[in-house]
């Protein structure tokens, strides 16, 4: 059953920083603090070998050129 969560007294830039990440995500401020709180509890799993080339696989990477321009992109657009 779901559990209605409340914080107190959130300092104003907080909130102004948190209120920036959702807009760049495009969530709700509530949907952004949600994914911060479930990325913060996910059980981190080991990954088998074959399980990351699967994934890569899938993000269609054939080359290092490819992989470090999808890198260079998402660190650009923090």
């Amino acid at each position: 059953m779901p559990v209605n969560l409340s914080v107190k007294n959130a300092p104003d830039p907080l909130v102004r920083r948190l209120k920036e990440r959702a807009k760049r995500h495009h969530r709700s401020l509530q949907g952004e603090v949600m994914a911060i709180l479930e990325d913060a509890v996910r059980q981190e799993e080991t990954l088998a070998p074959a399980d990351i080339l699967e994934e890569v696989r899938k993000l269609g990477l054939r080359t290092p050129e490819e992989s470090a321009r999808m890198i260079r992109k998402d660190r650009d657009a923090r």
